[in-house]
C-alpha cells in the first residue's frame, strides 16, 4: 500500500498534511483526532478510510505486507503531526495495534513499541546488507533515519513517551547496541544518540534500573561517554555538509515535494541508497528533506540539553535532597536503638551515593582527558571498553575494600568470641570444681546426718520404754493413794452415819424411814448430771 496524499484526504485541499500541521497546533490536533485508538494488522479496504486510519495502515504496512518504504514515509508524516504538540503526542501514545496471531503473544501493543520493532528490523537488514556484498542494496539506509526522526520528535518534552519506550528492558539494550553499530550510518547513529539522550533528560520514572541515573550509567559503561558524544559531533559535521538551501532556507514539505519523493522509481531509490553509503558529498534527496532547518535546530537544542543533563548527573548524588536538621532528630517515641539504626542506614546510603558519584566523575574525567589529550580519537572499541573497564575496576575496588573491611570486622569479632569462649571455659571449669566440692561436702553431711539419726534412734527407744514404765508406776501409785484416801473418807462417813443412827434410835425415831429415799435422790441427781 502506497501512502498517496489526495485532496480528499486532508482537511484543506491546497496542501499536504505537512503543510496543514506545520506550526499549526489546531491543524495538528485536527489531524490527530482522525487517528483511531486501536488498529488491526489484518488488511482492510482503504478506499473510504479517514486520514488517521489511512496513516496507521501505512505505518503497520511493514509488518502486514513488508512495505518498509510506505511505513517510514508514514512515520515522516506522523512526525509533522507530533512536532511541538504534547497533546497530540499523548493521544498517539495511547494507540494500540492488534497482533495478527494473538496466541503467540500480547493481543495489543503500543504503536511506539511497533515503531521500535520496525527500526530494529530495518537496522538488522542494513547490517546484513553491509556484511554480505552479494545481497542487493535497497532504500533501507534512509528509512531508518526516518523512523528515528519520528522517535526523536515524539520523545522531545514528553516524559510519558520516554516511560513507554523504556517499558520493555530490551529497548534500552537495543538502542545501546544501535548507537555503536557502524553499519547503519552516521545519521542513524547520531539520531540514536539523541534518542538515548532524551531517555536521560526527559526521564521521570523512579523505577530501579530505568531512571535517568541508570540510563546515563548504561551509556557510560556500554558505549563510553567519549564515543557517545562523538556521535553528536559526527552528526553535526554531516549537518554542516548539507547544502545550505536544503535546511537553512528550505520551505515546508508540500504535496508536490512529498508526492515526488513517494513516487520515485525503485531503481533511483537503490542508486541513492548506494550513494549515501559510499559518497557523503552527494546526499540522498530524502535525507535532505528529512533534516530540514527546524529539525536540525531541534537536534542542536537537544544536544545542548543532553550534554548538560549528563554532566549534571555525573556531578550530583542520586537523591539530590538537602537533609534538614529536623530529619536527623530523634522522633517522638522512637527507641534509642531504632534511632541509631536509622542514622546508620542514612549514613550508609549517603556513602554509597558518594561512591557512585566518585565513580561516575572518574569515568567522565578519563573520557574527557582522552578526548582532549589526543589529536586523533581512539577507535570506538577501545573507547567502549575503557568506560566499562574503568567502572568495573572501580566497582571491583570498592567491593574489595568492602570485603576487606568485613573480613577485618569478622576477624575482630572472631577474636572476641574466642576470648569469650576461653573465659567461659575457665569459668565452667571453676564452676565444675566448685560443684564437685559442694557435692562431696553434701555427701559427707548426708552420711553424718544418717549416722546421727541412727544414734538418736538407738538412744531414744530404751529411754522411751523406761519413761513409760516410770509414768505407769507413778500413775499407779497416785491411783492407789487416792483410793486409800477415799476409803478413809468413806470409813469416817460410815462411822458418822452409824453414830447418828444410834442417836436417832435413842430418841425414838425410825431411822430406816428417815433414810428412805435419800439414796434414790442422790442417784437421780447423778443421772441428771450425766444427762447434762
Amino acid at each position: 500500500m502506497r501512502l498517496a496524499l489526495c485532496p480528499d484526504e486532508v482537511p484543506s485541499g491546497g496542501e499536504a498534511p505537512s503543510g496543514e500541521s506545520e506550526k499549526n497546533l489546531e491543524g495538528q490536533t485536527l489531524l490527530a483526532s482522525t487517528v483511531p485508538t486501536t488498529l488491526s494488522l489484518a488488511p482492510v479496504e482503504s478506499a473510504n478510510l479517514p486520514f488517521g486510519s489511512l496513516l496507521l495502515q501505512a505505518l503497520v504496512s511493514f509488518e502486514s505486507n513488508g512495505d518498509s518504504e510506505t511505513c517510514c514515509r508514514a512515520a515522516s508524516v506522523l512526525s509533522l503531526i507530533l512536532k511541538d504538540n504534547l497533546r497530540c503526542k499523548e493521544k498517539v501514545l495511547k494507540i494500540e495495534i492488534d497482533a495478527l496471531a494473538p496466541s503467540l503473544g500480547p493481543t495489543k501493543e503500543p504503536l511506539l513499541h511497533q515503531i521500535v520493532k520496525y527500526s530494529a528490523l530495518i537496522s538488522s537488514k542494513i547490517s546484513k546488507e553491509n556484511q554480505s556484498p552479494t545481497l542487493p542494496k535497497d532504500n533501507s539506509v534512509y528509512l531508518l533515519p526516518l523512523l528515528l526522526r519520528l522517535l526523536v520528535t515524539w520523545l522531545a518534552d514528553c516524559p510519558s513517551a520516554v516511560a513507554c519506550l523504556l517499558g520493555p528492558p530490551t529497548h534500552l539494550t537495543y538502542f545501546l547496541e544501535l548507537v555503536s553499530n557502524e553499519n547503519i550510518g552516521v545519521y542513524a547513529q547520531g539520531l540514536t544518540a539523541v534518542v538515548l539522550g532524551e531517555c536521560v533528560i526527559y526521564n521521570k520514572t523512579n523505577e530501579n534500573g530505568m531512571d535517568q541515573f541508570a540510563i546515563a550509567d548504561a551509556i557510560s559503561q556500554k558505549v563510553g561517554l567519549t564515543s557517545y558524544f562523538l556521535r553528536f559531533d559526527e552528526l553535526a559535521k554531516r549537518f554542516m555538509s548539507l547544502p545550505s538551501a536544503s535546511y537553512l532556507h528550505s520551505k515546508p514539505l508540500k504535496r508536490t515535494s512529498t508526492a515526488s519523493i513517494i513516487e520515485e522509481p525503485q531503481e533511483e531509490i537503490e542508486s541513492e541508497a548506494n550513494t549515501l553509503r559510499g559518497e557523503s558529498e552527494n546526499e540522498n534527496p530524502v535525507i535532505l528533506e528529512i533534516f530540514d532547518e527546524e529539525f536540525v535546530s531541534l537536534v542542536s537544542k537537544l544536544e545542548t540539553g543532553i550534554r548538560e543533563g549528563v554532566m549534571d548527573i555525573f556531578s550530583h548524588t542520586k537523591s539530590k535532597v538537602a537533609v534538614l536538621p529536623a530529619e536527623l532528630e530523634q522522633r517522638n517515641g522512637e527507641a534509642d536503638g531504632d534511632y541509631v539504626k536509622r542514622l546508620r542506614e542514612f549514613v550508609e546510603r549517603q556513602c554509597n551515593e558518594m561512591q557512585d558519584l566518585l565513580a561516575r566523575n572518574a569515568t567522565l574525567a578519563e573520557e574527557l582527558v582522552r578526548a582532549g589529550g589526543s589529536a586523533t580519537l581512539p577507535d570506538s572499541s577501545n573507547k567502549q571498553s575503557t568506560g566499562r573497564e574503568r567502572v568495573q575496576s572501580e566497582s571491583l575496588r570498592q567491593d574489595f575494600q568492602e570485603a576487606t573491611r568485613r573480613i577485618e570486622a569478622l576477624k575482630a569479632q572472631n577474636s572476641k568470641l574466642e576470648a569469650d569462649a576461653a573465659n567461659f571455659k575457665s569459668l565452667a571449669l571453676k564452676l565444675e570444681s566448685d560443684l564437685k566440692s559442694l557435692s562431696d561436702a553434701y555427701n559427707s553431711l548426708e552420711q553424718a546426718n544418717v549416722q546421727l539419726e541412727a544414734e538418736v534412734k538407738s538412744l531414744r527407744n530404751p529411754d522411751l520404754e523406761r519413761i513409760k514404765e516410770e509414768a505407769r508406776e507413778e500413775a499407779q501409785k497416785e491411783t492407789e493413794g487416792e483410793l486409800n484416801d477415799l476409803l478413809v473418807c468413806l470409813g469416817q462417813e460410815q462411822s458418822k452415819v452409824e453414830r447418828l443412827s444410834a442417836r436417832l434410835a435413842e430418841l425414838g425415831e425410825d431411822v430406816d424411814k428417815l433414810l428412805e429415799g435419800i439414796g434414790d435422790d442422790a442417784a437421780l441427781q447423778v443421772e441428771d448430771e450425766d444427762d447434762e
